[in-house]
Formats: structure tokens, C-alpha cells, sequence
């Protein structure tokens, strides 16, 4: 059965939370766990945030052993971009954008439902 867990309109860039989510599709709770808590990004705090909170969701709602979890699907999707202004010379202005982004975190045990 699996799990599921979503963090809206995080405040990071969906490529910086790409890089740490294709490190830990595929691998089990502890291990994944183990990869996001040794790197020093603010994208990686988010996707550990998103993680536990698909564990919690797992545990509660499903009542899945979390020993026997594994990282399913970890992808990060581009939300709204914030439009702001930067100054140039002569009085100009450059426009840039802060991106934003969702990240979904899937869970699963292995069993059927």
C-alpha cells in the first residue's frame, strides 16, 4: 500500500530539490533518511520535511511498519514564480524570478492493498 505526502509552494528552486530527490527514489526509509540529514542545503531540509510527513502518513493512516518502507516516488514540480525587480545601472531595473515549488513524496511496503 502506499503513502503519499505533498509540501506546497515550498520556497526552493525545483531544480536544487531535484538534485536530493533522485538521490533517495528508490532506496529504503533509513537509508534515504541517513542521505538528507548529511547535506547541508535548505532544498534537502524541505524534502526531509516532505519525507517524514509521507512516513507519518504511512504509520497513522495506513498503519505501515516504517522498518519495511521504501522511497517510491520523490519529484519536485515547479509551482508559481514571484516576479521581482533587481536595479541596474542608469536607474534601470532587470526583472527576476523567485521560483517556488511542490514536492511530492510517495511511500510504499511492498504489499498488496
Amino acid at each position: 500500500m502506499k503513502a503519499k505526502a505533498v509540501a506546497r509552494f515550498v520556497r526552493c528552486g525545483p531544480r536544487k530539490v531535484r538534485r536530493y530527490a533522485d538521490l533517495i527514489r528508490g532506496r529504503a526509509l533509513k537509508e534515504a533518511r541517513a542521505l538528507l540529514a548529511v547535506q547541508a542545503s535548505p532544498s534537502a531540509k524541505a524534502l526531509a520535511l516532505c519525507l517524514e510527513s509521507a512516513v507519518a502518513n504511512a504509520e497513522n493512516n495506513h498503519g505501515m511498519d516504517s522498518d519495511d518502507l521504501v522511497v517510491v516516488e520523490a519529484s519536485a514540480d515547479g509551482a508559481f514564480k514571484m516576479p521581482r525587480l533587481r536595479p541596474r545601472a542608469r536607474g534601470r531595473a532587470d526583472r527576476y524570478y523567485r521560483r517556488t515549488c511542490h514536492i511530492t513524496v510517495v511511500v510504499d511496503d511492498g504489499q498488496a492493498e
